[in-house]
């Protein structure tokens, strides 16, 4: 599950390629990103398997070409739409789904000349392949064995929660709560159930007790291959290895109901929008935009994003592909920002320095064959984390201290919070586990570590915020999240294996630091 922000050991996720700019920089994009420069640094380099696949196509010709996803932004109005839509079907495209609001047009075709062809139409700003390898039939996914609570566990901890005084039975090995004052916080407000956290993700298991009586059905669907289905059930998981959400989940809003374990914020709405792969598991960039677009048109307040887009860890701006990524995304995220939901996104699990000159990414494509590429990451963007307006988390411990794991990055993450260190960092809690206790699929629980569990930490946060201040916007609403946040500053030293040499450099002072941004997010705060 290297897309997903969430880890089992010191592997670190994914990456991306480069092809020749086939297009002027559209007037659009720079627009909407503003401080997205124009050309990147990515390797130069060797053919990809989507290069390959339609080198082949060629020589075989296009009734024998494989299918590919594409996404072609244009503008808004219906004639150029229209126009743009004549195109795509002359250039052998089909239309799977059309966001006239924000003017992305989601494409299949086994054209293996087709982004080439539809970039010269008039009225297309930017298009590109979302993909590098063919589209496949549906099929489960396995995305590693996490650590699962076992009977004993639950008991010895059930016994200590009630000793503690603890509303739940497994709260007691829940340090991350109390490290940001979540226990105590519930106390007061435990948030309102007008307000909804999408979880964006793998699917949620709604029937989990701890989930079901915060559960929004309404606000729920899948978007898997760009298009909202909300058939019920649709948002569930594929198989019971497909937890990462229904994980996300519960760290959210997991009910206090003398059950399990509670969530940052246990008043609020949870709701599922699912847009992990059937096939491989791959969060593509359709899916993506159809959950912002979802989100928004169905009146979520805040979503959650514990992943990156694929099938690149960073979007370069002089590939025609990444960068057609990079703007139907924003185009997504912008316009829900603009109907009133905050985002929030994982800072990676590469402990990368999302501020330096160079960053070597070998993991991408992940669709494919991988390609080991030096970019620098103010060029080439990690999304929808880097995007203008998305509140990026880095990951704690029980510390307080940077996860081992966790990318970071001055001026690039915004507030730190728990996601969990099982390495360097371990609580005094029942289990000793320094991971983050959560719900799973089938009624059980499980140990996790990454950023995808901090980011779901800082989005119950921001959930209670928003029920304490429910007229703020997502603007008011980052801003609250930044001033209640504690910033314990840059550490002395970050040499956590103790060979001499530091792990990883902070940059900045007290108020604002590569490590925690403004700070680690404090749920107390929030709701006094």
């Amino acid at each position: 599950m290297d897309h997903l922000r969430s880890t089992r050991s010191s592997r670190s996720p994914r990456s991306r390629r480069r092809l020749a700019l086939a297009v002027p920089v559209v007037l659009s994009l720079t627009a909407s990103l503003g401080f997205l420069p124009a050309a990147a640094s990515a390797a130069p380099g060797a053919g990809t398997a989507k290069e390959s696949a339609q080198e082949s196509a060629r020589d075989a010709g296009t009734t024998d070409a494989p299918d590919l996803a594409y996404v072609v932004n244009t503008r808004t109005d219906h004639r150029t739409i229209a126009s743009v839509k004549r195109a795509i079907a002359e250039a052998d495209g089909s239309v799977v789904a059309t966001y006239r609001k924000i003017g992305v047009i989601v494409v299949h075709s086994a054209n293996p000349d087709f982004g080439e062809e539809i970039r010269e139409a008039r009225g297309v700003q930017s298009a590109g392949a979302t993909r590098t390898a063919p589209l496949t039939a549906a099929g489960t996914t396995d995305q590693g064995a996490a650590e699962m609570l076992t009977a004993a566990q639950a008991a010895r901890t059930a016994k200590a929660s009630k000793a503690a005084g603890a509303s739940e039975p497994l709260e007691a090995d829940q340090w991350d709560l109390r490290a940001i004052g979540a226990d105590k916080a519930a106390k007061i407000n435990p948030g309102s159930s007008r307000v909804t956290v999408a979880v964006i993700d793998t699917g949620v298991d709604d029937t989990h007790p701890d989930l079901a009586p915060n559960f929004s059905a309404s606000q729920s669907a899948n978007c898997v291959g760009g298009k909202a289905d909300t058939s019920e059930g649709a948002w569930r998981p594929y198989t019971a290895d497909d937890y990462h959400g229904t994980h996300v989940a519960g760290e959210i809003a997991a009910a206090r109901n003398g059950i399990g374990v509670a969530g940052v914020a246990p008043g609020v709405q949870v709701s599922s929008i699912k847009v992990s792969d059937p096939d491989n598991g791959l969060f593509y960039p359709e899916s993506v935009v159809c959950a912002f677009m979802f989100a928004a048109d169905h009146g979520v307040e805040i979503t959650n994003n514990s992943y990156y887009v694929d099938p690149w860890l960073y979007n370069c701006m002089d590939d025609p592909d990444q960068r057609a990524i990079v703007d139907a995304v924003n185009r997504a995220q912008l316009y829900a920002q603009r109907k009133g939901t905050l985002h929030l996104a994982s800072a990676g699990n590469s402990n990368h320095d999302l501020d330096s000159d160079a960053i070597v990414d070998d993991s991408s494509p992940d669709d494919s064959t991988p390609v080991t590429r030096t970019i620098d990451p103010h060029e080439c963007f990690d999304v929808p984390t880097q995007l203008p307006g998305i509140v990026t988390v880095s990951a704690t411990g029980v510390d307080k201290e940077k996860s081992y794991y966790s990318s970071y990055g001055k001026g690039v993450v915004d507030v730190a919070a728990p996601g969990g260190d099982g390495r360097y960092q371990t609580p005094d809690t029942p289990s000793k586990n320094g991971r983050i206790l959560s719900t799973m699929p089938n009624n059980e629980y499980a140990w996790l570590q990454g950023t995808s569990m901090a980011s779901p930490h800082a989005a119950g946060v921001a959930a209670l915020l928003k029920s304490e201040h429910p007229w703020a916007s997502p603007a008011t609403l980052q801003w609250l999240l930044k001033a209640q946040a504690d910033n314990p500053g840059c550490p002395a030293s970050y040499d956590q294996d103790g060979d001499g040499t530091q792990d990883a450099d902070c940059e900045g002072g007290k108020r604002v630091n590569g490590f925690y941004g403004f700070g680690i997010v404090d749920a107390l705060r929030a709701v006094k």
